[in-house]
């Protein structure tokens, strides 16, 4: 299978990617931003098309992806309005206010990945390492140094990725009482070195 990586996100695979992104990250924002189809209905108003790397199969299905923030947003980000569209004003307000404790600076020195994932049936097969090549070179092409990127403590498969690929553990936080609602007890940001 031929897998093409290309800049920004189709607008014919908006719903795929909201639903590939929630598949990865459910787990951990479940309990804030579902029930499941209204946490698609926001993630498909709120995807930034200019802020993921997509890889596609020759056929032009959706295997895998990887976001970045930006000063001006970040992949998987949205906004106030975003969320009150889809959960209304009350909704809105106690999401934003617990999603904010998840929220990761955007930094001068690394280039800050956003969420990386890859279709099931596609695992197995390289691409995420070929989405965290992209990923580097395009922090490369931004004039950063390293890249960052945080993952949650029981996600061992992907932190073992990050290690093989050169990534390398500078902090460890812990949640405290927040674990209940976000389902992970820590996350430890990594660093690779460009």
């Amino acid at each position: 299978m031929t897998v093409v990586l290309r800049h920004g996100l189709p607008d014919g695979l908006r719903a795929a990617a909201a639903c590939l992104y929630w598949d990865a990250f459910g787990g951990k924002l479940g309990r804030v931003m579902g029930p499941r189809a209204k946490a698609l209905a926001f993630l498909h108003k709120a995807l930034r098309a200019d802020h993921v790397i997509v890889a596609l199969s020759d056929k032009g299905e959706l295997l895998g992806l990887v976001g970045f923030k930006t000063y001006t947003g970040s992949f998987a980000g949205g906004d106030l309005a975003d969320l009150r569209a889809i959960y209304g004003w009350f909704g809105a307000a106690w999401r934003a206010g617990l999603l904010s404790l998840l929220e990761r600076d955007v930094e001068n020195e690394r280039f800050l990945l956003d969420g990386i994932c890859v279709a099931p049936a596609a695992r197995g097969r390289g691409i995420g390492t070929k989405l965290l090549y992209a990923i580097c070179e395009e922090a490369r092409a931004r004039n950063y140094s390293a890249v960052r990127l945080d993952v949650v403590s029981g996600n061992l498969r992907a932190r073992a990725l990050y290690e093989r690929f050169g990534f390398a553990v500078i902090k460890t936080e812990k949640l405290g009482p927040l674990q209940h609602i976000f389902g992970f007890a820590a996350s430890s940001a990594m660093v690779k070195e460009l």
